[in-house]
């Protein structure tokens, strides 16, 4: 039960704060015609996840509590999209290049189709 409050408290405060970044980041960005507020949500949920797994791997930095907390719960109440970035650099990390590329290609590919027969599915 710890854990799903761990992961519940943790997507609160990603949630809130991929809220809060994005609005920032769009309201300077309205008239583009690039996503900037998303973009820099996944980049900055990447680097987050990068900083945090390198703490992890070399310091064991975090009790596996806190980990629950920061990777599952808020880098996922955040972006998920720094979950498929940090294993997908695992597996290249791995040397399994075409693991990693088939996750890669199949995660965008099939997303965004996904998304398309959804809309489709709806209209």
């Amino acid at each position: 039960m710890k854990h799903f409050f761990l992961v519940g408290f943790g997507g609160f405060v990603g949630a809130v704060a991929r809220y809060q970044l994005g609005g920032l980041v769009l309201h300077h960005t309205t008239e583009w015609k690039f996503p900037l507020s998303t973009f820099c949500v996944n980049v900055l949920g990447c680097l987050l996840a990068g900083v945090l797994a390198g703490l992890v791997e070399k310091h064991d930095f975090f009790v596996a509590d806190m980990r629950i907390f920061l990777f599952t719960g808020l880098l996922g109440g955040f972006t998920t999209f720094s979950a498929f970035g940090l294993e997908t650099t695992y597996l290249l990390q791995r040397h399994d290049f075409l693991w990693a590329g088939f996750n890669i290609i199949s995660s965008v590919v099939l997303g965004i189709v996904a998304i398309w027969l959804g809309i489709k599915v709806v209209l």
